[in-house]
């Protein structure tokens, strides 16, 4: 028993180095994808994306879509964005991370692409 414990805890550990690369381009790709958009009151949505993917990636991905999320929104901070917007993100964040559906922050008329 402790040897199985023991065998399937090492297992993730090897995964986790893969799931947090693949999650930081999950989470890359969301920017892009907010960029390539340029819609009105996107950001949410796109937020809530990134989290969403990294974090289905397993526990790197969650830890990349953490360090990402609270690294940005810290930069963001720190040049004058309002405290109010900032938690705003972060809701969405939390919330893509922890599973809920991004599309509850999805502006109408967002084409269907993203």
């Amino acid at each position: 028993l402790v040897l199985t414990l023991v065998v399937g805890a090492q297992a993730q550990w090897y995964r986790f180095p893969g799931e947090a690369a693949q999650g930081a381009k999950d989470m890359w790709r969301a920017y892009g994808d907010m960029k390539d958009a340029n819609w009105k009151n996107s950001d949410k949505y796109f937020h809530a994306r990134g989290n969403y993917d990294a974090a289905r990636r397993g526990p790197g991905g969650r830890w990349a879509a953490t360090v990402i999320s609270n690294g940005r929104e810290m930069i963001q901070g720190s040049n004058g964005r309002g405290h109010e917007d900032s938690a705003a993100d972060q809701k969405a964040n939390h919330w893509g991370r922890n599973g809920g559906d991004p599309n509850r922050f999805r502006p109408q008329g967002l084409p269907k692409n993203y």
